[in-house]
């Protein structure tokens, strides 16, 4: 019985394996199941038509499996029998990792039914991965908040301090997911220490440093650097010029009122393109950078930068 790819339509083979031998490696308080030759059959693809089956393919050597496995573990039992577990380690079974055409891990299949539904690959984030099993399974109705969860929602209440200390445990616990480490430079940023904050981010590797995540929370440290402290806003609160306009639109950024700003800067642009050799666009684009290609606001001032641009 192949895994089908819904999307291609094309059966992903297996070798033969022998059906009859009994799982191994079986955590049944967890439903966690390590799988080879032996039990490959029985378990994934016999075992998907009864229950859904995620595929951990990992790898002894692979680090980003070490932060992956125990959070797909952890998932596995909050989910209480909703989905069964299945490692394969790829090293031990090259057989199976072959035709299933394995290239790089660690690399998550969502079985069902002896279909390929879905499938991501690399270390993602706890609420990612959430997230991704929620479009296929019930989430189990006493879940409890994820470290990203809480860290996000205490730093929605003001508490930057606790998602700084969350942000830290994770980052111990997982020091290459590299995302982690942006989130607690964007903590501390947040509790108002900018060289920390810079010192966490120059310290990330080149790939990462200048991710489109990473770039964010530097285009908000740099608008905190950039922006007219209240006094010298004092001084401009009777002036119109485009400098007073533009320095009004900068320090609405740094403080997080992001839809004033952008109106600002657009509005600057409309009235004196040449200002500063083009900085409200420049501008523009930075706080696009800080709030994430995604972000309600970029998309719409995007395409109002686009409409007024052309």
């Amino acid at each position: 019985m192949p895994i089908v790819d819904p999307r291609s339509g094309e059966p992903l083979t297996t070798p033969d394996t022998d059906s009859s031998s009994a799982p191994s490696g079986a955590d049944p308080a967890s439903h966690i199941i390590d799988v080879d030759m032996s039990n490959f059959q029985q378990v994934v693809l016999e075992g998907s038509m009864n229950t859904p089956v995620l595929l951990d393919c990992w790898a002894p050597w692979c680090e980003p499996c070490k932060n992956l496995t125990p959070v797909l573990e952890k998932l596995a039992r909050e989910y209480n029998g909703a989905f069964v577990l299945a490692k394969l380690n790829i090293e031990e079974n090259q057989q199976i990792a072959a035709q299933l055409g394995i290239r790089s891990v660690p690399d998550v299949k969502l079985i069902m039914q002896g279909q390929l539904y879905d499938q991501f690959q690399g270390a993602l984030p706890e609420k990612q991965i959430r997230d991704w099993l929620s479009q296929y399974l019930q989430p189990p109705a006493d879940a409890p908040e994820s470290p990203e969860e809480q860290a996000q929602a205490a730093l929605a209440a003001g508490d930057a301090a606790t998602a700084r200390s969350i942000y830290q445990q994770l980052v111990q616990d997982n020091p290459r997911h590299y995302d982690y480490q942006v989130d607690l430079a964007s903590a501390v940023l947040a509790e108002g220490n900018a060289a920390d904050a810079r010192t966490i981010l120059d310290n990330l590797p080149p790939e990462h440093r200048e991710a489109p995540k990473a770039r964010g929370v530097r285009a908000r440290l740099e608008f905190g650097e950039e922006a007219p402290s209240q006094k010298e806003l004092a001084v401009l609160k009777d002036r119109d010029d485009s400098e007073a306009r533009f320095k009004r639109a900068l320090r609405q950024v740094a403080d997080g009122d992001y839809e004033v700003g952008l109106e600002g800067l657009l509005a600057l642009m409309k009235s004196d393109r040449s200002y500063g050799d083009d900085a409200a666009r420049k501008t523009l684009l930075r706080v696009f950078d800080a709030l994430g290609a995604d972000h309600p606001l970029t998309v719409t001032y995007r395409r109002k930068l686009f409409a007024l641009l052309y």
